[in-house]
């Protein structure tokens, strides 16, 4: 099947990179550790609370099961052409074009944003947590800790001039998502034992709510397990490619999702439906124990916002500011992905004259950087519903990405050595997703309008 790997097909155009450098063990870790982001903490309230027991666990099951089926098809398309498209936007402008090219570009980078954004509601919801555990004052509002969370995120941003240096990063980072997962799991589980029976009935409301709250609900399954970047990840691994990233998929999506299934199912049994947005607000138990969970969490987001670990992965693009436009390399040995937003603008619009401390290096860095963040905050502040957006970024970006455009570019590419049924069988998943994509927008819309008409803009939740 992956025969063409012996061959050393092209790289995608004007790349400089190093490829087939990780066992397909290490690129499965990586995976691993990226759908077991924080945001693993808003499952139970989020996908089990409006779908219940039944809904909820055939969701994620289903939604694995399809992911690793769209994500396989998508690692069988890394070398089409004689080529390995080594990026999602490479593949596809080979199967499509430019105009496609810009807009799988535009689709990552909406997905960049949106997953940003709901880090720094994370790490907000993390230190107004904390601050609830020692002061009941009210002072310190989740709009205000996203604020600082935003600044502190800022702050980090500028003070790693160049993204290779955030490799010492991922340990701590896995290291925090340990922490709090533990503690969350452990947590909950005494208070399962020791709690009176607990209503696990989904919550009343119109039908019309509860058919949008469900469609919701599916992108936030989907958005538990994707990625949207797949052919970078597969670039760093071994011959032979397909093969081995299969064999990455399959831990990711088997040993590697227990972490989540355990927090997530946890969590819905031991408070039932009036579990958190948040499980570590649902949890009691010794404050010190919770404060560490709390600020393990919020320092896992500070960090990856950055090295994009989150679900999403440890790939290392370290930019080298020197070369030339849309240059990168991908060293040897690295786990780490810096994001794609910081490379762009790093490579276009940087000078890369001097060290990373000179006075205008340091001054891009706060503009570009600072800049892009302070809006990521203040969308956060504003619209601080983290449900919603993981909805709105499963329908915007994670539905186009791994579903439709997979089977569709499986089309194009394989179409004619399909049969008849495998290509009704592909066209039935790209017109079934592009529908849900749509609903699934609206439905995120809708949310987002409903929560912000009843706690206002920058609601203190």
């Amino acid at each position: 099947m992956d025969a063409a790997a012996d061959d050393k097909p092209e790289i995608s155009d004007d790349t400089a990179h190093q490829i087939s450098v990780d066992p397909w063990y290490q690129v499965g870790f990586v995976l691993t550790t990226g759908v077991n982001s924080a945001y693993v903490l808003g499952y139970s309230g989020s996908i089990m609370v409006p779908l219940g027991w039944i809904g909820g666990t055939c969701g994620l099951l289903l939604a694995a099961a399809i992911s690793m089926y769209a994500n396989a098809l998508l690692a069988r398309l890394h070398e089409v052409g004689g080529k390995r498209h080594i990026r999602y936007r490479d593949l596809a402008g080979h199967i499509y074009g430019p105009k496609i090219y810009g807009l799988t570009w535009a689709l990552q980078y909406i997905n960049l944003f949106m997953i940003n954004t709901g880090f720094i509601i994370l790490a907000g919801q993390a230190l107004k947590a904390t601050y609830g555990l020692f002061s009941d004052d009210g002072v310190l509002k989740l709009p205000y800790c996203i604020a600082i969370s935003g600044f502190v995120c800022a702050l980090f941003a500028i003070g790693i001039p160049y993204l290779s240096a955030l490799r010492i990063w991922l340990g701590f980072s896995t290291l925090f998502s340990l922490m709090y997962i533990v503690i969350a799991v452990v947590l909950s589980s005494r208070d399962g034992i020791t709690a009176p029976a607990r209503d696990y009935s989904i919550p009343k409301s119109s039908q019309s709510t509860r058919v949008f709250t469900t469609i919701g609900s599916i992108a936030d399954l989907v958005f538990a397990y994707n990625t949207g970047m797949l052919p970078e990840i597969q670039a760093t691994i071994r011959p032979p490619v397909v093969k081995n990233m299969e064999k990455a998929l399959w831990f990711q999506f088997t040993i590697g999702s227990l972490p989540l299934y355990a927090v997530v199912f946890v969590g819905y049994w031991a408070y039932g439906s009036s579990t958190s947005g948040y499980l570590l607000n649902s949890v009691t138990g010794p404050v010190w124990v919770k404060a560490v969970a709390n600020l393990s969490a919020f320092f896992q987001t500070v960090i990856a916002l950055h090295v994009r670990q989150d679900r999403r992965h440890h790939l290392c693009l370290l930019l080298l500011s020197n070369m030339k436009k849309n240059s990168y390399i991908i060293h040897p040995n690295s786990q780490i992905f810096a994001s794609p937003m910081y490379e762009f603008l790093d490579t276009k619009y940087g000078s890369g004259r001097g060290g990373p401390f000179e006075i205008h290096n340091v001054a891009f860095r706060v503009a570009v950087r600072g800049g892009y963040l302070t809006v990521n905050t203040l969308v956060a502040a504003v619209l601080p519903f983290l449900g919603d957006f993981m909805s709105l970024t499963g329908a915007l970006s994670t539905f186009p990405l791994t579903f439709v455009l997979a089977n569709h570019m499986y089309l194009m590419v394989k179409g004619p050595k399909l049969g008849a049924i495998q290509k009704s069988w592909h066209w039935l998943n790209v017109l079934g997703f592009t529908a849900l994509a749509v609903a699934a927008a609206v439905s995120a819309i809708r949310l987002i309008m409903r929560d912000s008409s009843t706690y206002h803009f920058f609601a203190d939740l």
